[in-house]
């Protein structure tokens, strides 16, 4: 990954799409386009007021090409600027549309952090695209600060990038749906400044993940 924009510069923000159906059951979604449900457009409304908190200096809006995070990202107030292929979802392969216990009915103790998807991408194809991703925000953030809409696996593998950790380590991190985190600086470290911040629709209650 590139070296580290000087400290005092902008921020990377990470959004997630808020909630769709196949996100609630726990099927995973990688290549697949699942509108948001009800929930997640009320999701993404709220999480445009919060991240409208942070005061965005200029922000450069990167998008999934994905129409969930599209509208996650157009709910939420942002103008986006690119759709990016590189920034989209994990592709899971043969796993696409299966949730975690019917893949493990096959596969013992599967998960993505841990074994392959047969004809998906690997944790170093992930990684290779997190840290081009990373590399591309990294040159705005001194004149800006950079908004990356897209997705819950792949926002995870960017947390661990950022902290230049291995990829399987997003498996330490929650992302929820509609949720964002804050990669910054201190002492010229790269650091998670705030993480997985998400609105309850339900309650209208501001979340933050234990």
């Amino acid at each position: 990954m590139s070296a580290a924009a000087p400290e005092g510069t902008g921020r990377v923000v990470l959004l997630r799409h808020g909630e769709t159906e196949w996100a609630r059951t726990g099927r995973h979604t990688g290549t697949t386009d699942v509108s948001l449900t009800a929930v997640g457009e009320e999701q993404a409304v709220a999480a445009g007021e919060l991240v409208g908190e942070l005061n965005l200096r200029n922000p450069l809006v990167l998008s999934s090409p994905r129409l969930r995070a599209q509208r996650t990202a157009h709910l939420a107030g942002l103008t986006v600027d690119r759709e990016w292929d590189a920034l989209a979802e994990w592709d899971y392969g043969d796993y696409e549309g299966l949730t975690s216990r019917e893949i493990q009915q096959t596969v013992p103790h599967w998960t993505v952090w841990t074994h392959p998807c047969p004809n998906g991408e690997t944790v170093d194809e992930i990684g290779a695209r997190a840290d081009l991703a990373l590399s591309v925000a990294l040159a705005a953030l001194p004149e800006q600060d950079v908004v990356l809409v897209g997705h819950g696996h792949f926002s995870r593998a960017l947390l661990t990038r950022w902290i230049q950790l291995p990829v399987a380590e997003g498996k330490r991190f929650a992302m929820s749906p509609a949720a964002y985190s804050v990669l910054g600086f201190e002492h010229s470290y790269r650091q998670i400044s705030v993480h997985n911040i998400h609105p309850s629709v339900r309650t209208g209650q501001r979340k933050v993940a234990p």
